[in-house]
Parts: C-alpha cells; structure tokens; sequence
C-alpha cells in the first residue's frame, strides 16, 4: 500500500450521528475529507453518545445496525435495509448500538473487510488530552481498537473553550484538521521524535476551538506527549431519584456545567432503592484549567493551553519505561526471599 496514494477510510467517533448539541462536529469533517481531500470515506457510528466510554466492547449484547441517511442539515431517514439514494441525501452511513470500538471493529472485519486503508475517530466534541481523558475516551478508544487490528489510526478531537462556540469556527476547524490528516497519512511515522516507519499505531489530535484559528495564521501545530495527570471523584452520592437527581451532566470534558440529561435507572417512584446510590457528577476543574506550572512542556495539556493543536504519536499499548538495552536475564528473574 502506498502511503501517498488516496486512502479508503473508516470514519467513526462517540457522539453518534449528526446532533447540534452532542455530535455538531461529524457531518462537517465527512465532507472535507469526501469533497476537499476527495478520500473515499465509509462512515460507521454509535447510534447514541457513547462518550467515556473507552475502548469497551459489546459482548453480551447484540449488536443491532441501521442504515441513515444524511442530509445537508444533519437530519435523515433511518431504516433497517439498504436503499438508493434519494434526492437531498449525501451518504449511506450505518449506525450501530455500540461502543466506538465495537463500531471499529465490525465495521473492519464484518461490513467493510479488507476494504480499509485509514481509521479516523473523532471529531469529538471537546478535548481528549492527557492520560485522565485519553484513557477514559470513547474516541480514542476506537482509534485504539483500531491499531490493535493493525489498521492505521487517527483520533482528532475539538476543545472547546468558549460556550457556546461561535459556529464560524467550525469550517477552520475542519480545514485545518484535514491538513494535518492528510500530512500524517503522507508522512506516517516521520515524525521529529525519529520514530521509524512501524512504531507509530496511531495518532491523537487536539485542536482547540479558539479565536485564533481564524486568523490568516491558524493555529500553530506541536508534537506531543500525553500529560500524565489524574481525576479525583467523579460520581456524587444522591439518597433518592428525584426529579433534579435524575440530571446528570452530559459526558465530555468540555461540557458546561449548566448541560444535562436524564440518568437511565429506576423511575422516580423509588422502589427498591437503598442507600447505595450514585450519579455521574465529575469534578473536573483542576483537569479542565489546571495551573500553568503544572503542565509539562512538550506535553498536550500545555500545548493547548497555549492556544496550540497537539498531535500526539501513540502505540497501542500501554506505556512502558524506554530501555534500549538487551535484556539481562539475571536481572529479569524475581529473587525474592520468602
């Protein structure tokens, strides 16, 4: 396969399909890659938000699909059988009850096998920067799922930093995001950390919704890593399902606080419900504006606090400590006095 050549590419993400509020972002990014790039592009999603969920899989579950048909405006039919397209209608896309990953996966190897050059995960609605949001991310899960199938990966998400953001971002967004795109699948590997054609399973972009990405400059674009961070509490304890309890906030990590949804459980009449009770409420303040001396340089967490796209090359893995030596059995073996 030449990596200069046009890709057939799998696009998914978390948010599900075409919604202003949860998913603004996938509609616009399918069209740049399709009409700008002129990549041939198959689209597979969660037929709902499927955020924070990461790289989980369905298996006791069934996974049912539809075919949806997008128009201009992100609305569309959706049946259970493949049909012609009508007037008005850009695509065929199919929508799964799953999770991103369970999406990746059988799109790759059930609906579209061996059919795929390139999986693109994203855009996500908010940051997926470092290890607090990277590891919990639905998108990069996907994107992870991905590489562990030996498929070329790019997560690429959007933070959000002004609420609401101004629509007139959205375009730039794109525009610039189909650059990088189209440079890492050109370049793959080649990156300034001298990593050789084989050790880079995928990649995670950032870029941040910001007034300069109107600029004649754009945004300035920076190599990576992930800033090893941490979460604290990320549920609150409620005593019972009243009608305010029943809100939870709407997942991702750049969700106003104000935005929330009706929690799946028992109905409000309370039966069967003890003490044990819990809604997701993140505390997630330090993680969204942590202090300026807390970032690492070179980090994502500090590129995007300076206004900066991150890029950052991932193996599909978890990290592990750099030793170029060979290994000494000696040392290897535990000798451990019982």
């Amino acid at each position: 396969m030449s990596s200069i050549s046009k890709p057939r590419v799998l696009l998914t993400n978390d948010d599900g399909p075409p919604n202003p509020k949860e998913s603004p972002y996938i509609l616009g990014l399918y069209r740049h890659l399709t009409e700008h790039l002129g990549w041939d592009v198959k689209v597979v999603l969660p037929s709902a938000q499927k955020s924070w969920i990461g790289k989980a899989y369905h298996i006791n579950e069934l996974t049912k699909g539809y075919y949806f048909y997008p128009k201009e405006d992100g609305s569309g039919e959706t049946t259970i059988r493949s049909r012609p397209l009508r007037d008005g209608e850009l695509a065929e896309w199919i929508l799964l009850d799953g999770t991103p990953a369970t999406c990746a996966n059988v799109a790759l190897h059930n609906i579209y096998k061996d059919e795929i050059d390139l999986v693109i995960s994203g855009p996500n609605l908010g940051r997926n920067t470092s290890s607090a949001f990277a590891l919990s991310s639905g998108t990069i899960g996907a994107a992870m799922s991905s590489a562990l199938s030996k498929m070329r990966s790019i997560a690429i998400s959007y933070g959000t930093v002004v609420h609401p953001t101004p629509t007139t971002y959205f375009e730039p967004a794109h525009n610039l995001g189909c650059r990088i795109i189209g440079h890492l699948w050109n370049n793959w590997g080649e990156d300034e950390h001298g990593l050789r054609e084989g050790e880079v399973d995928l990649y995670n972009i950032n870029i941040p919704l910001i007034e300069e990405i109107l600029s004649e400059d754009g945004l300035p674009i920076a190599w990576t890593r992930i800033w090893r961070n941490s979460y604290g509490r990320l549920f609150k304890h409620v005593s019972g399902l009243s009608s305010s309890d029943r809100l939870v906030q709407i997942p991702g990590p750049d969700a106003p606080t104000d935005q929330q949804s009706e929690a799946s459980g028992p109905g409000p009449d309370n039966q069967g419900i003890g003490n044990l009770l819990f809604k997701w409420a993140p505390e997630m303040k330090g993680l969204i504006t942590p202090l300026p001396d807390t970032l690492p340089i070179g980090s994502d967490g500090w590129a995007i606090y300076k206004g900066m796209v991150s890029v950052t090359p991932l193996r599909a893995t978890f990290g592990e400590p750099h030793n170029n030596e060979a290994p000494d059995f000696d040392k290897l073996v535990w000798k451990m006095k019982l």
